[in-house]
């Protein structure tokens, strides 16, 4: 009974009354939906009718929702909401797809942003939705497509495919590089940490220093860590890879070969999730990018 109902609801009366419900009004309903009061409100009488139920409470300065119209209205508004939504995904006889990004910080800004229009131009018709995070993220909470992540690769919900390695080494601006001709000469500057407590420690062995207690500022983001370096005067830890710009600016130099592996970047998406088309796309995409050759950097 239910179901033959629905089948037999006029759309233009479910309209006129989530209009009306959104405005507690027939008159600024009307003008919404660009025809009269009367016609709003006979729609609205009209749905009435058809379900046996009273849906406002007319009043004399107004509208108010009763317990029925309270139970309709935000499922009305939802459905329509997302019909909308659909229908604006269509252009020029395409269906856009929409794909939402979530991307570690120093990933997107120093690595994925300047490659976005190569995508733009591979695929117009995905919408492409770029947000960032520090390295935590809940894809089915979010309700993020994929999340591009920095570490092990071990997270057990996810399909995990490894982009590129990413070894950190020293980073610091050109006056500051002038200063270091060892690697022991960093003892005398202020040395920048990240999250991970331990790099320093790593770093100075791999570069045959006996390791010292670091107290530098604490950030939680190898792109913040960076931009204070060069803004403030100091040495940072972080990937080469993701500061490609600014070293071929000379923004930033790379006084030393040492790296140390703290991780890699890696394109993560949930098990439990279909693969879209769009989805499909931009791992093709990403990993035919991250296939090329990086350019080496030149040291001091």
């Amino acid at each position: 009974m239910a179901k033959v109902l629905a089948n037999k609801l006029p759309l233009n009366a479910l309209r006129a009354f989530e209009s009306s419900a959104r405005h507690l009004s027939f008159t600024r309903a009307g003008l919404e939906l660009s025809v009269t009061q009367a016609a709003v409100s006979q729609q609205v009488r009209m749905l009435e009718d058809q379900l046996g139920i009273q849906l406002f409470k007319r009043l004399p300065r107004g509208l108010d929702l009763t317990e029925e119209g309270l139970a309709l209205f935000p499922v009305l508004t939802e459905a329509f909401g997302r019909i909308s939504g659909v229908l604006q995904q269509f252009e020029d006889g395409h269906f856009h797809e929409v794909l939402t990004v979530a991307a570690v910080g120093t990933f997107a800004v120093g690595w994925l942003m300047p490659r976005l229009a190569l995508f733009r131009e591979a695929h117009p018709f995905i919408d492409l939705r770029l947000s960032t995070h520090n390295n935590l993220v809940n894809l089915a909470a979010d309700g993020t497509d994929i999340a591009i992540r920095f570490g092990d690769g071990q997270w057990p919900a996810t399909h995990n495919i490894k982009l590129f390695d990413a070894p950190m080494t020293v980073l610091c601006p050109p006056d500051i590089a002038r200063q270091l001709q060892t690697p022991a000469d960093l003892k005398y500057h202020k040395l920048m940490r990240t999250f991970r407590k331990d790099e320093w420690e790593q770093w100075l062995q791999a570069a045959k220093v006996e390791p010292w207690r670091i107290c530098g500022p604490i950030f939680d983001s190898s792109r913040l860590m960076v931009e204070s370096a060069v803004q403030c005067g100091g040495v940072a830890l972080a990937p080469a890879v993701m500061f490609e710009r600014e070293l071929q600016a000379g923004v930033l130099i790379r006084p030393f070969s040492e790296e140390v592996d703290a991780g890699s970047y890696w394109l993560t998406y949930l098990k439990s999730r279909p693969r879209t088309t769009a989805l499909k796309a931009f791992e093709s995409w990403i990993e035919q990018q991250c296939a090329m050759a990086i350019a080496p950097y030149i040291y001091v």
